[in-house]
């Protein structure tokens, strides 16, 4: 369906587990080359894992996205090896849970490191490139629902927060690299079962409960569900779509 895409290459961060690699996995089999960064030691082995089966480049770089010079260098790694990225994945991110009264600063903070400048780093890297390279692109930064609802009942304002913001930023990249080729759009999942969440849901049955009787479809997302969503924004078949965030919650939002 989306035979434009067959011969670029992508950037992913976060991309060594999760859904991450999940939406790594939909590019290659769509003949993207595909260039993993995350500070998970298996990011090498999931790169490998991802050529062996789709028969395309892939190369796995260990990268802090926290820390912009590492995102930088891992981004001109992949840049070197595959070609310059015109597929921004930025998938980096993690929730920590707590009443707001009790956070501490540093807590806070890696949230917001993460969630929202690591963001920040990856989607930086990635414009320079094309402004330097010239060419065309299309990033696409992961929100998630709870940028747009308070989802409950756990407590997670840091995340909440970040991503409300990453949808901002994706709006903000959309309108600032227009004029260059650049289209940016934000996605935001609501509950999926990445593999750390399935074995969570699987712990605590009914707090998963409780999840899932907000969905009106009935069920929590699989990391499968993001497929055709990620592809259409990286394909020219959305290339006027651009400065959007679309979210895919079976329903959650909507009630």
């Amino acid at each position: 369906m989306f035979q434009d895409l067959a011969g670029r290459t992508a950037i992913v961060t976060g991309g060594a587990r999760g859904l991450g690699y999940s939406l790594a996995t939909a590019l290659a089999r769509n003949g993207v080359d595909v260039g993993l960064l995350d500070i998970l030691p298996q990011v090498g082995d999931s790169a490998e894992a991802l050529s062996a089966e789709h028969e395309i480049r892939s190369l796995g770089v260990d990268a802090d996205v926290t820390d912009a010079a590492s995102v930088e260098a891992a981004y001109q790694e992949v840049r070197d090896e595959l070609g310059t990225p015109t597929i921004l994945i930025a998938a980096a991110g993690v929730t920590i849970w707590g009443d707001s009264v009790d956070v501490a600063p540093d807590t806070w903070a890696k949230v917001v490191d993460i969630n929202l400048n690591g963001t920040f780093f990856a989607a930086q890297s990635f414009g320079r490139g094309l402004v330097e390279s010239g060419e065309r692109g299309s990033g696409i930064l992961i929100s998630s629902m709870s940028g747009q609802v308070v989802n409950v009942p756990q407590h997670q304002a840091s995340y909440n927060s970040t991503k409300a913001v990453v949808s901002q930023l994706a709006k903000s990249l959309a309108v600032e690299w227009a004029g260059i080729g650049v289209r940016v759009n934000a996605i935001a999942p609501g509950y999926f079962l990445s593999d750390m969440t399935r074995q969570f849901t699987e712990q605590n049955p009914k707090l998963a409960h409780d999840w899932v009787s907000r969905i009106p479809l009935g069920r929590m997302g699989e990391p499968q569900d993001l497929d055709g969503l990620v592809l259409l924004l990286a394909s020219d078949a959305s290339s006027y779509l651009t400065g959007q965030t679309l979210v895919i919650d079976g329903g959650y939002t909507a009630i």
